[in-house]
C-alpha cells in the first residue's frame, strides 16, 4: 500500500518524505506546504474517470493560483477555469495553454475581455445580456468572434454554506433559468459571438451528487429547447464545487462522481446523435487536502472561560474560519505524552474574529508546531496583509525534495509601492 502524503513517523508529522519540523526550521512559519503526490493523485482521480469519454478537466485557478501548483497541473495536461485577467496571466506564466482556458466570472472588464480574446481562450462563460453586449463589441473591435456559453442559474439548492451557494435565484451569478432561452436567442443574433455551450455552477463544498443531477436534468431540458430554436450546443460545463472532508463530511469519491455525471448526460444525448463534450472545473477537490498550514505556538493563555493557544498564523493567513465559520483539523506536529487541554487556537491579529480553531483538545507547549489540515484550497489565495503582516511562504514537497513555490514576503516589499506626502 502506498504511504499517504501526510503521515507520522515516530510521532512526528511528515509531508511525503520530509518532516514538518524540518520544514518549519528551514522556511519559518506560518508556512503553506503542498504535497506533489497528493495533487497528482487527485488529478488522476478525475482524469482516469474521464478516460475514453468526451470530457475535459479545467482546474479552477481561484482555489489555488500558485505558479508551481498550476505548472504541475499544466504538465499533467489540465485546462483551466479563470475568473480574471490576472488569473489568465498566471496560467500562461505556469505553462498552461490559452486554448484550454475557460473564462468565467460575473464582472469581466473590457480590458480582460480584450486580453483573453487576443490570447484565444477556449470559451467565455457569460452571465448576463449586458456582458454579452460588451463582449460582442470588444470582439468586433478586434475583428474576432468570441466563443461563448451562458452560465444558467438552475435554482437548485446545493445544501452548502450560503456564501458559497451560487445556483439559487437569490444569488448574483448566472442567467435566470426562465430567461435563458431568450438570452441564447439574443446571443446567437450577435455578429461577433459564437455560441458553443452551456454552463452551470451551483456552489462549492457540495457533498452529495443529487444536487448536480437535479441541475443537469434541468439543463438538459433547456438544451433541447435551445437547439429547437436553431442554436447548437456543443459542450455542457457542469462547473466544480465537489466537496472534501474537513471534519466528518462524506463527499462522494471523485471517480464515482465523474462517472455518474457523465452517464447522466450521455443518457440524454443530442438529438442528432452526437455526444456533447462535458467540462469539469474542480478546484477544492484537487488541492484542498493536498496542503497544510504550519504555525508555531507563541503563548498559552488561560482565561476565565476559555484557554487560548496564540499562534503566529492568523485570519489574514487563513481566512476561512473567520469568514465561513469553517472547520480545519489542527494537530501537533510532534505528539506529546503530556495531558491535553481544550484551547481556542487564535492568531495575533487585533480582531475577536481572528481564530483558526475552537475548542480543540491539544497536548501542547509554547514553541510547539501545529499543522492545520485541508489548507490547500482558499488558503493562501485569500490571505491578506492586514495588520501589515507579510504573507506566508509556500513550498511544494516532492518525495524528499522541497521546492520554494513562493518566498515569504517582507515588510519592505509591502511598503515599496507607497509614498509619503511631499513637504
Amino acid at each position: 500500500m502506498t504511504q499517504p502524503a501526510f503521515h507520522r513517523i515516530d510521532g512526528t508529522f511528515y509531508v511525503e518524505g520530509v518532516s514538518a519540523t524540518d520544514l518549519a526550521a528551514q522556511f519559518g512559519t506560518p508556512l503553506y506546504v503542498y504535497s506533489r503526490a497528493a495533487l497528482t493523485a487527485a488529478w488522476h482521480a478525475y482524469a482516469d474517470a474521464c478516460a475514453g469519454r468526451r470530457a475535459s478537466i479545467h482546474v479552477a485557478v481561484k482555489a489555488n493560483s500558485n505558479l508551481a501548483v498550476l505548472n504541475l497541473f499544466a504538465r499533467l495536461g489540465a485546462g483551466f477555469d479563470i475568473v480574471s485577467g490576472g488569473e489568465l496571466a498566471r496560467v500562461l506564466a505556469a505553462g498552461g495553454k490559452a486554448e484550454n482556458v475557460v473564462f468565467s466570472g460575473v464582472g469581466k472588464t473590457a480590458h480582460d475581455m480584450r486580453t483573453a480574446l487576443e490570447a484565444s481562450v477556449k470559451c467565455f462563460n457569460v452571465e448576463s445580456i449586458p456582458e454579452l453586449d460588451r463582449l460582442n463589441a470588444v470582439a468586433g473591435a478586434l475583428g474576432k468572434k468570441a466563443p461563448v456559453s451562458l452560465r444558467v442559474n438552475p435554482d437548485v439548492d446545493p445544501k452548502t454554506h450560503p456564501y458559497i451557494s451560487t445556483g439559487l435565484k437569490a444569488n448574483k451569478f448566472g442567467v435566470a433559468f426562465d430567461d435563458a432561452r431568450a438570452t441564447y436567442r439574443a446571443a446567437a443574433a450577435m455578429p461577433h459571438l459564437d455560441v458553443v455551450g452551456i454552463d452551470c455552477h451551483i456552489g462549492s463544498q457540495i457533498t452529495e451528487i443529487a444536487p448536480y443531477l437535479d441541475a443537469i436534468d434541468k439543463l438538459l431540458e433547456l438544451v433541447d429547447q435551445i437547439e429547437a430554436d436553431g442554436v447548437k450546443i456543443h459542450h455542457i460545463d457542469v462547473g466544480g464545487g465537489l466537496g472534501i472532508r474537513y471534519n466528518d463530511e462524506t463527499p462522494p469519491e471523485i471517480g464515482a462522481f465523474v462517472r455518474t455525471v457523465l452517464d447522466r448526460i450521455e443518457a440524454r444525448g443530442a438529438t442528432d446523435g452526437t455526444v456533447r463534450e462535458v467540462f469539469f472545473e474542480p478546484g477544492r477537490s484537487l488541492v484542498g487536502n493536498a496542503g497544510v498550514l504550519l504555525t508555531r505556538v507563541e503563548f498559552l493563555k488561560p482565561g476565565a472561560e476559555k484557554n487560548f493557544a496564540i499562534v503566529d498564523a492568523a485570519m489574514n493567513d487563513l481566512a476561512r474560519p473567520a469568514m465561513y465559520d469553517a472547520y480545519h483539523a489542527i494537530e501537533p506536529v510532534v505528539e506529546r505524552a503530556a495531558p491535553a487541554q481544550t484551547y481556542d487556537v487564535v492568531g495575533p491579529v487585533c480582531e475577536s474574529g481572528d481564530w483558526l480553531g475552537r475548542a480543540r483538545t491539544l497536548a501542547i507547549e509554547p514553541d510547539d508546531l501545529l499543522a492545520i489540515r485541508s489548507a490547500g484550497a482558499y488558503g493562501f489565495v485569500m490571505s491578506s496583509n492586514y495588520n501589515t503582516r507579510p504573507r506566508a511562504a509556500e513550498v511544494m514537497v516532492d518525495g524528499t525534495r522541497v521546492h520554494v513555490a513562493r518566498e515569504r514576503e517582507t515588510v519592505a516589499q509591502l511598503l515599496a509601492g507607497e509614498r509619503i506626502l511631499p513637504d
